[in-house]
């Protein structure tokens, strides 16, 4: 396979255009050039090992570090690392801690990270594509969307598993999707105005059929289960939904980071990506359409879960700039890391009970929606 015929070209200045299309003058950011592009994705990939291994000790049972650095060593194959490198000694804990860490808090933990990754990612390809700052799944009604296909796919009996789920979420949020972008275009031109309010639209009609459904089917109990689910949860998180969804945010990255230089491209507008060699329809779909599949998956592990795509991709560009082939990777870090660290939060801030992760990020999200449309309208 070949990548894409782009011509060489320097990156971006900025991801933000005005109302004309202009690409404003880049912003002060903060320089990482003293340790490069690679050092910061080390360094990110250092404080999400970090962050796992902190957030599964956070609990209500008393957990150690060590034990559970020893915990998943033993159970990786690696006791030769379950020594401690400051020399305090590894300590092996209960068998009941053992599998609370292995059972309950790694699985939750790993998809937070696989979830707000690939959220994370999803957002920044769709702000490019679209050339809208204010684009995220869940603002433009992909996640409603996938969340009804979801449901349907369990209420008609097509499968109750994560591959039945995540294939009715899938179509759900690309069916979604298509509709937002058919509403959002005006004389054949798609404007991030129209495009956002065509998302909210769609968010809440997807919204409201899905909850007719649950209400119209489900008994009392399930419909509790499944309205938490569909706020953003992380409480059913296992082994196998968090093997299926990595495998697929690690093909939908590696086909991303492939087009990172066509996203470089697409920044300066459709017509001067083509200029310099990018098949415009071609590479916008294909990645669309990833986008959506993930998205579906994402969904079916963890429900809708709000304004991830929002933050980081503004968050990754300030720090270091808008170079696809940076901002890529590192959102991923980023937004796992990110998610990780609110649902620790969702889950022990009002122990016993938990909220809804997706609450969470909603409470962190619209103040960043607000300030975001605030500066465009000062730009405007």
């Amino acid at each position: 396979m070949s990548g894409p015929p782009v011509t060489e070209s320097p990156p971006p200045r900025s991801t933000h255009q005005g109302e004309d299309g202009a690409v404003p003058q880049e912003s002060h950011r903060p320089s990482w050039r003293s340790i490069g592009a690679g050092g910061i994705v080390v360094l990110a990939t250092a404080l999400l090992v970090g962050s796992v291994l902190v957030a599964v000790t956070i609990g209500q049972a008393d957990i150690s570090i060590r034990e559970s650095w020893t915990v998943m060593s033993d159970r990786l194959g690696l006791a030769a690392l379950q020594v401690d490198a400051l020399g305090l000694g590894a300590r092996h804990p209960s068998q009941i801690h053992a599998e609370v860490i292995w059972e309950m808090r790694l699985p939750r933990a790993l998809n937070a990270v696989v979830v707000g990754a690939g959220l994370a990612i999803v957002g920044a390809i769709m702000q490019t594509l679209t050339r809208n700052p204010m684009a995220d799944p869940y603002l433009l009604g992909i996640s409603s969307g996938a969340s009804l296909g979801a449901v349907l796919v369990i209420v008609a009996g097509l499968g109750s598993g994560l591959v039945g789920v995540s294939a009715g979420a899938f179509a759900g949020a690309l069916a979604a999707f298509l509709l937002v972008l058919m509403i959002g275009q005006r004389s054949g031109t798609l404007t991030p105005v129209r495009m956002i309010l065509a998302g909210i639209a769609i968010g809440q009609f997807c919204g409201a059929v899905t909850s007719f459904v649950i209400l119209w089917v489900a008994d009392p109990h399930a419909t509790q289960d499944v309205q938490f689910w569909l706020s953003g949860s992380l409480a059913a998180s296992r082994w196998s939904s968090m093997r299926i969804a990595a495998v697929i945010l690690v093909v939908a990255l590696l086909l991303f980071l492939w087009h990172a230089r066509s996203l470089n491209a697409f920044t300066f507008g459709e017509d001067a990506a083509a200029s310099l060699g990018v098949d415009v329809n071609r590479v916008r779909w294909v990645l669309l359409v990833t986008c959506a599949l993930l998205t579906g998956v994402l969904v079916a592990v963890s429900g809708a879960i709000g304004f991830v795509g929002l933050l980081l991709p503004h968050a990754v560009r300030f720090l270091v700039g808008p170079d696809h082939r940076i901002v890529l990777p590192l959102s991923t870090l980023l937004g796992g890391m990110f998610l990780l660290w609110v649902d620790t939060v969702a889950r022990t801030v009002f122990d016993p009970r938990e909220l809804p992760v997706g609450v969470v990020t909603a409470m962190l999200g619209v103040p960043a929606f607000i300030w975001i449309l605030r500066k465009r309208q000062v730009r405007a």
